[in-house]
């Protein structure tokens, strides 16, 4: 049993502490077993994804099947923390046919089914992946006839009806947004698909989209570790009445402190490959945990959940997904909907955020290369 179960003391608290080393101010570290019991308990409030309503914070089910360090969680207690996270509010449960490959949709699938009606669920198409045997193949898979036999199959794995919400995972170089649109929108009448939206989109890419069928959200990363969605995805989902959803709203783990300028990856961990973790970039990215480490003392919050409020407070439209194998990080993690900052507060934090420059690479170069693509135009008949 961990430390957190028994003392109350939060460990991501802890480890933030001495991630932040040399950086983190006498009080700050003084004060990290008191951010450590930080608030938990039920999701407070909702927000809206265009005229999807969803808990203020989702649950991401990503790490289900396989964790970042690359072993198999147990099943069981997958699907147990499933069903205590809705107990504590979340409506809002997003998956992916990748994601397992569709294993985790299985899980997402028998986790839900007391309550099917009473969630929010999504899943994504786009990869090329087998059907039959969750192969991945190269490339991506747009074509309509692919796109309504992966929702088919998608219906069957997660035990339901429909999809309340379908992403497109990433454009395809070769099929016509407005193509994938039409696709869509034929799973709409049938009953099958709800709602729609874009992951890593481009930017004509969406305002082609959202022309052809309402586009309801758009998600891409987006964290203090990564902040690219502001210069312009932000701004143009405002000008669209688009919701976001911002995928590994806690840094791949960074932001909640477990990391420091120690730590080192196992080959198949992703972020062996990703620039800002390697050894060379930690000790300067840490500045962030040192911010976040902070804050966590003047709020009597956690790391993490600094890490989220922030997402939170900077559109009443963004609804952030941290995942998590752990069922006492999840309750942290949904504790963030309850901390909040005042005018002032928000200011001196974004101010602080935004005067550290992340180093390195956000993705590896063959994952990055998907992301800001744009469709191809229709073929003039």
């Amino acid at each position: 049993m961990s430390d957190e179960r028994t003392t109350g003391i939060g460990r991501r608290a802890i480890l933030a502490a001495a991630a932040a080393g040399p950086l983190m101010t006498q009080a700050a570290r003084a004060a990290a077993p008191r951010a450590g019991r930080s608030t938990q308990g039920t999701v407070a409030g909702r927000r809206r994804l265009g005229s999807l309503e969803v808990s203020s914070i989702g649950l991401g089910v990503q790490n289900n099947r396989r964790k970042y360090t690359t072993e198999t969680p147990y099943r069981p207690e997958q699907v147990a923390l499933i069903r205590t996270a809705f107990d504590h509010g979340v409506t809002f449960f997003d998956c992916a046919e990748a994601y397992g490959p569709h294993e985790c949709e299985r899980i997402l699938g028998e986790a839900i089914q007391p309550f099917r009606d009473r969630v929010v669920i999504t899943s994504k198409f786009g990869w090329n992946i087998d059907q039959q045997t969750g192969e991945r193949r190269p490339g991506l898979n747009s074509r309509p006839d692919h796109i309504k036999l992966v929702v088919d199959n998608m219906l069957r794995r997660l035990r339901t009806d429909r999809i309340d919400l379908l992403y497109q995972h990433r454009v395809d170089p070769d099929v016509p947004i407005e193509e994938v649109a039409g696709a869509v929108q034929d799973l709409m009448r049938q009953g099958k698909v709800r709602h729609w939206g874009l992951s890593e989109m481009g930017l004509n890419t969406l305002r082609r989209a959202h022309a052809a069928l309402p586009v309801t959200a758009v998600q891409n990363e987006y964290s203090m570790l990564w902040r690219g969605p502001e210069a312009e995805v932000l701004p143009l989902c405002e000008q669209l009445g688009i919701g976001f959803v911002p995928w590994s709203p806690l840094g791949a783990q960074f932001l909640t402190g477990w990391i420091d300028a120690n730590t080192r990856f196992a080959p198949g961990d992703i972020r062996a490959v990703e620039g800002r973790f390697t050894p060379e970039n930690l000790p300067h990215n840490l500045q962030l945990v040192a911010v976040l480490t902070q804050w966590a003392a003047r709020k009597a919050a956690a790391p993490a959940q600094i890490a989220l409020a922030w997402l939170m407070a900077q559109k009443p439209w963004i609804v952030p997904i941290p995942g998590t194998t752990n069922a006492t990080h999840m309750l942290q993690n949904i504790g963030a909907s309850s901390v909040h900052f005042s005018g002032s507060e928000l200011v001196d934090l974004n101010a602080q955020v935004r005067a550290i420059e992340v180093r390195g690479q956000r993705l590896p170069d063959a994952v990055l290369v998907h992301s800001g693509r744009e469709a191809p135009l229709a073929a003039r008949k």
